[in-house]
């Protein structure tokens, strides 16, 4: 019976988007396909700063709600490193070391006290976030700064098939994202420290027997989750901006991946990080007065009939 409905809803959701896709190309292929690629680099951007969202809120269950404000804040950091160094990887490097910190001072001073209490988590880190959100608005100010891209990522790829050209920079985020996603897959599969996460979560207290320091091994965690928000943000301070409320729309989007992906999953991450900038971008190329629609009509299907996500399991 499972495996009725599974071509029911298989059916039921291929079908139309294989209709919009044959009527799509053959209205105009150059718009469909740029629309593919802007969703793809978008799934990227979504995907490394969800991929730390994962490891702290899907993995470890610490119910981060800052994690949007150390986007914002490792993205201010390059900003400035690049503007005082001109290196784009100095700018990246800075971002990623400023926003580990500052997730590792959350860990040790907040998420260390309060484990496993996720109303606590919840309130305490959304008020960090107000805090964090001022201050770099008492800082730097609330005016929009955008970075440039880097002089070897500069300008368009020509001579494309269809689409003719597309932007360098946005087109390296991708084999970017799949080169975090597989590295971060094997540091969680392949690696003793992995192991140990995946250990201290399932049972905190036998991997402590061992004589394990679980402290350690979650702050450890946590600095590389926070890290990865801060090297997303230095990534969008090129291809989105650097302003106020980018911090929230960046946290909600974290949510969503995590959430239609499946908790814990790297792989499921990747998966609900492809959806929801696809959805997003072909929402605004073909219906932009809906396009916000879309994604919590994802959203709700994945709730109603796979509560723990594509690629979620059973704890």
């Amino acid at each position: 019976m499972n495996k009725v409905w599974k071509w029911y809803w298989g059916l039921v959701l291929v079908v139309p988007l294989a209709t919009f896709a044959v009527w799509a190309i053959w209205d105009n292929a150059r718009l469909f396909f740029i629309t593919l690629l802007n969703g793809l680099t978008l799934a990227s951007l979504y995907f490394i700063v969800a991929a730390g969202f994962t490891l702290v809120f899907g993995l470890m269950r610490n119910v981060n709600l800052a994690h949007g404000s150390l986007y914002l804040l490792g993205g201010y950091i390059g900003y400035f490193v690049a503007e005082a160094t001109g290196y784009f990887v100095v700018a990246l490097a800075a971002g990623f070391l400023g926003a580990a910190l500052a997730g590792l001072a959350m860990q040790v001073a907040i998420f260390r006290f309060m484990p496993g209490q996720d109303l606590r988590q919840t309130m305490v880190t959304i008020g960090l976030s107000i805090i964090i959100a001022d201050l770099l608005i008492w800082g730097i100010g609330a005016t929009v700064h955008q970075m440039s891209a880097p002089d070897w990522l500069g300008g368009p790829l020509r001579n494309l098939p269809v689409i003719n050209a597309y932007s360098k920079y946005r087109m390296a985020l991708l084999p970017l994202g799949i080169a975090i996603g597989v590295l971060l897959w094997l540091f969680l599969n392949r690696t003793r420290v992995g192991m140990m996460i995946r250990a201290g979560v399932d049972d905190r207290a036998m991997l402590a027997a061992t004589g394990v320091n679980v402290n350690r091994v979650f702050a450890v965690t946590f600095a590389i989750g926070a890290g990865l928000a801060g090297f997303g943000g230095v990534i969008g301070a090129v291809e989105l901006s650097m302003v106020p409320g980018e911090d929230v729309r960046l946290l909600l989007a974290s949510l969503i991946v995590v959430i239609v992906g499946g908790m814990g999953s790297v792989v499921g991450a990747a998966v609900g990080a492809t959806i929801l900038g696809t959805a997003e971008t072909y929402g605004l190329a073909y219906a932009p007065t809906y396009s916000v629609v879309f994604t919590f009509v994802i959203l709700v299907l994945v709730l109603a009939f796979r509560p723990r996500g594509i690629l979620g399991r059973p704890a």
